[in-house]
């Protein structure tokens, strides 16, 4: 806040005049060091006590410049520190209000349930889709932290509750991901998102072995184990590295290849409807590549023939130049 830096620039102006003061009375009037300061003291604070010795002329002189200027400076802190706080209570009013509104406005959002280290992974690919989120963290300070420090909308809330979930428009959400650092909070999370919003996608994270079958008893539609996937990681980078290579740079830095993958969604009003993926053009118009094929409760059909027909809701994932699948989701008529 500019009010802020201006307290500390004056207070910094007045701490010198202090010294020259100090030095003044020291050298003009050869007191003491401590009387030298006292007085300094007694005058900025305008106590009005009396003189710690007499003053010569010239100590009287000089006393009026340290008046003038030290008591100015004392009334412009004051006047700076009255501003700074003012201004601390008016962008935390509207500051709130602000994130109120919009958090108002979400619809087909996601959730975030937990803002540490896979809460705010989470929230960076969310970020660069780009989706929109809500991070709740019962932690005050991390919260305050992360919310100066990003532009994300991020509230002290306890996910727990309904009541905060609710506030966070989960019945409006497309999904929740419960990333605490406990798997009995993140169970607990599953089980009122689930009782609030039925038809909710739901990912959490398991620390425990066992605590999957518990979560997906709760309502999780997925559980990812961060410390499996890490050892799977590491166990393929040794087997199969360049496998591992090519999977890690075109999900996490695709930007490297020029290429994307991509998951998109045939709505019934899309002219790919009833094509083949040879006669639709996906291939041979737009260079993209389809890698698989989600219909329905059916198997994902990996690699599929070029006869293969389109229908209306299959999901299709899909490799290409970010430009080509923009063009590609536009004819597909719905994003993913």
């Amino acid at each position: 806040m500019r009010a802020l830096q201006n307290v500390k620039f004056l207070s910094a102006a007045l701490l010198f005049v202090g010294m020259i003061g100090t030095a003044g009375f020291h050298y003009i009037e050869h007191w003491s060091w401590f009387d030298g300061f006292y007085m300094v003291l007694t005058t900025l604070t305008t106590i009005g006590y009396q003189e710690v010795h007499p003053l010569s002329q010239a100590g009287r002189y000089f006393n009026v410049g340290v008046i003038l200027t030290g008591v100015g400076l004392v009334f412009l802190i004051l006047g700076a520190l009255g501003q700074a706080l003012l201004e601390f209570e008016f962008n935390n009013l509207f500051g709130r209000r602000r994130m109120e509104r919009e958090i108002g406005r979400l619809k087909g959002h996601y959730i975030i349930c937990g803002a540490g280290r896979v809460g705010r992974a989470v929230a960076r690919q969310l970020e660069s889709n780009p989706a929109q989120f809500i991070i709740l963290d019962n932690n005050e300070a991390k919260a305050e932290r992360i919310r100066a420090e990003t532009s994300w909308l991020v509230v002290h809330a306890d996910a727990t509750l309904e009541s905060q979930l609710v506030a966070a428009r989960i019945e409006h959400a497309a999904g929740l991901v419960a990333a605490t650092t406990t798997d009995a909070t993140n169970t607990y999370v599953v089980l009122t998102a689930r009782s609030l919003n039925p038809t909710l996608k739901i990912i959490t994270r398991a620390s425990e072995e066992g605590a999957e079958k518990h979560m997906r008893t709760a309502g999780a539609d997925q559980v990812i184990s961060p410390y499996s996937f890490a050892g799977f990681r590491i166990a393929q980078a040794f087997l199969r590295p360049h496998v591992m290579n090519f999977l890690e740079v075109a999900l996490l830095r695709s930007s490297e290849l020029g290429l994307e993958l991509e998951e998109l969604t045939i709505d019934p009003s899309s002219a790919y409807v009833g094509q083949s993926l040879v006669s639709s053009g996906i291939r041979h118009d737009l260079g993209i590549t389809v890698l698989a094929i989600k219909r329905g409760e059916e198997a994902m059909k990996y690699s599929p023939s070029k006869d293969a027909l389109l229908s209306a809701g299959d999901h299709l994932i899909v490799m290409g130049e970010p430009s080509r699948l923009r063009q590609m989701e536009m004819l597909a008529g719905a994003s993913k």
